[in-house]
């Protein structure tokens, strides 16, 4: 895999004075020299190169000129030449330029010659080095050298499929994202544009996967595309949601726009089949610092990214942050602890849908040289485990980052611009190796609609936990389809819960389960009724012992619910009904519905709510749902609902 530049910031090896008494005398040649300083400054760098060359030409022994002329190609990406230059300017003089060791071990270490680069690096820091970063990062790197050596071994099954003509193009792709159904890929492309001063533009692209393969890919357009670059996205579980990486810079776009500093994160929502206009996340996710990389976790809450520094040599202090939404916005966000951050660089965050699984690329924890892609689990303390290097070949002396790893947890997707591919950077998957996948999730799909008109409805729904009585997800259907996808661990029991203002709250409980053999979704209708005289609602997710009155703490969920719904329809008044199934004797159905019923209204009335508002009923099986003559049907019958019996 090869690292990709977002928005392509000129990488972290610049031209630079080494020092003011030159070891040649030759002033041509110093002329040359500054001149050459001042031509890759101003981004004129094949002037640049021509007069180091003839600097050189002056004096063969100009170790300065060499020195700058193998950054210069380190620059541009040619460690080989770079290291001719290097190599030639140590034996001028070995011991002048410490800092030329420490480029010649960061050069054999982009080549995996591991053993040269650690004697490269260990001769920089026998001589006389006062530049504590350096020292710092040829202590990292020396560990990267022992790691790679001792795990020189170890080697993954690998083998990278190409996405083929429908997803990659000659130019380049990269940054990929998915919905949890594996039904919609979205992801950057650089493409050829005359009306910026780079020549170029980065948009997305979005592909359907249609029987298995993947539609041709399209732009998306307006408003999200712009003459600015848009990269780095995430989309939620559902694709309803879009964050992404801007850095305005052509064009007035609104104030919604623009931006805090340098980079910042944007979001879009989907309605329909039409993007809403990009909106900044504002304070305090965005400061003028760099932000990007943004990972939206499929509670619908959290939302991971990258912050940095921009500085003229790059980014500098690059580390994972978290932040949450709440109902008054974005939380501070909170830098991941030393588990996660470390004094390198972090980047290419994505937590998958279990919610527990992080997968990230850094240079700072031990791997193979420059950037690596690792996976850390979340106990359940919340904290984050010792991340685990993905392993070679995934990972190499070259840097790896855009790691997209999909809900089933099977199959990773990158980029790389390998041979054989359509051109430049292309979108490749593989299969993840087994003991890096993420937990088990599935996932659920549902459509929210007016009851009566089977109108799409834009609603909030949560499911919650109901072991723990923990709200996992807490998100919107479409309001333009009315379609929600939630992912969700299987094998657990769930609440859910769907409310929009003027209408009936809809509860529900299920137990999601996962079929290894099958792809198809659980799907759930989700039907709202309008607030009107005697409309009810079933109280799903009331529970009792069975032949019992007494209510269950699960129940607590549901109850809260309405005491909620109660509180901001405060004119409403409501009965809450009990229903039984034919089981044993009318008198005994009676007084159990009555007594089931009661326990609701007493449960209200001590929350607060008013008894003129209130009143209960029991009507045993009177009023059946289903029929009696099944086990299932007798389940339907045995419920609580309430109805409404007054509004004003």
């Amino acid at each position: 895999m090869k690292k990709v530049f977002f928005l392509f910031i000129l990488s972290y090896l610049y031209l630079s004075s080494f020092s003011q008494e030159y070891s040649t005398t030759d002033r041509k040649a110093i002329q040359y020299f500054e001149k050459a300083t001042t031509s890759y400054r101003q981004r004129q760098f094949d002037l640049a190169e021509e007069q180091l060359k003839l600097a050189i030409s002056r004096d063969s022994n100009f170790q300065e000129a060499h020195l700058e002329l193998a950054l210069f190609y380190a620059d541009r990406k040619d460690f080989d030449q770079a290291e001719v230059f290097l190599q030639y300017a140590i034996r001028i003089n070995v011991e002048r330029y410490p800092v030329a060791h420490y480029y010649l071990g960061k050069f054999k270490l982009k080549k995996g010659e591991y053993e040269a680069a650690k004697m490269a690096l260990s001769k920089f820091k026998s001589l006389e080095e006062r530049d504590v970063i350096k020292l710092e990062e040829a202590e990292r790197m020396l560990k990267q050298c022992d790691f790679a050596l001792n795990n020189s071994n170890k080697v993954v099954a690998f083998d990278p499929i190409n996405l083929g003509p429908s997803i990659n193009s000659i130019d380049p792709e990269y940054y990929p994202c998915l919905t949890a159904d594996d039904e919609t890929m979205l992801f950057t492309r650089q493409v050829a544009s005359a009306k910026t001063l780079t020549g170029f533009n980065e948009d997305f692209f979005v592909s359907k996967k249609r029987d298995g393969k993947w539609t041709k890919s399209l732009n998306i357009g307006p408003p999200i595309n712009s003459l600015n670059n848009e990269g780095a996205p995430t989309l939620s579980v559902d694709g309803n949601l879009l964050i992404f990486t801007a850095c305005p810079l052509y064009g007035d776009y609104g104030p919604d726009r623009k931006g805090f500093g340098s980079c910042d994160l944007f979001f879009s929502q989907r309605i329909g089949n039409q993007w809403s206009n990009p909106r900044n996340l504002g304070t305090p996710v965005n400061t003028k610092k760099w932000e990007t990389q943004p990972s939206f976790a499929a509670d619908g809450r959290t939302l991971y990214f990258v912050r940095g520094t921009k500085t003229g040599q790059g980014i500098k202090d690059q580390d994972i942050f978290r932040t949450l939404l709440t109902d008054t916005g974005w939380t501070e966000p909170v830098k991941l602890g030393p588990e996660i951050n470390s004094n390198g660089r972090e980047e290419s965050v994505l937590i998958h849908p279990d919610g527990k699984t992080l997968y990230f690329s850094s240079d700072g924890h031990p791997g193979y040289g420059g950037l690596d892609l690792f996976v850390s689990r979340m106990d359940s303390n919340g904290n984050w485990g010792t991340p685990e290097n993905l392993g070679y070949p995934i990972n190499s002396q070259n840097d790896e980052n855009s790691l997209l790893v999909n809900a089933k947890g099977d199959i990773g997707y990158f980029a790389s611009d390998r041979p054989g591919g359509a051109g430049s950077l292309d979108l490749y998957q593989f299969k993840m190796p087994e003991d890096k996948r993420p937990g088990k999730v599935t996932y659920m799909k549902g459509k929210v609609f007016h009851a009566m008109t089977k109108k799409p409805l834009l609603a909030k729904f949560e499911l919650i936990d109901l072991k723990s009585g923990r709200t996992i997800i807490e998100s919107y259907s479409n309001g333009g389809t009315g379609e929600f996808l939630v992912c969700l661990p299987p094998n657990m029991n769930y609440a859910l819960n769907c409310s929009k203002n003027g209408y009936l709250f809809y509860s529900d409980h299920f137990t999601l389960t996962k079929d290894e053999n099958s792809n198809k979704p659980y799907y759930m209708d989700v039907p709202l009724v309008p607030i009107a005289q005697n409309a009810k609602v079933i109280l799903n997710n009331i529970f009792f012992e069975s032949g019992k009155y007494n209510l269950k703490e699960q129940s607590k969920i549901e109850l809260n619910k309405l005491i909620q719904f109660l509180n901001v329809n405060d004119k409403l008044k409501i009965e809450i009904g009990g229903h039984t199934d034919n089981v044993g004797t009318l008198a005994n159905n009676k007084i159990l519905s009555e007594n089931r019923a009661k326990a609701v209204y007493d449960y209200l009335i001590k929350a607060g709510i008013s008894v003129q508002r209130l009143s209960f009923k029991g009507y045993a099986f009177s009023q059946p749902v289903a029929s009696n003559d099944s086990p299932k049907g007798r389940s339907k019958n045995r419920r609580t609902e309430f109805k409404i019996t007054e509004v004003e």
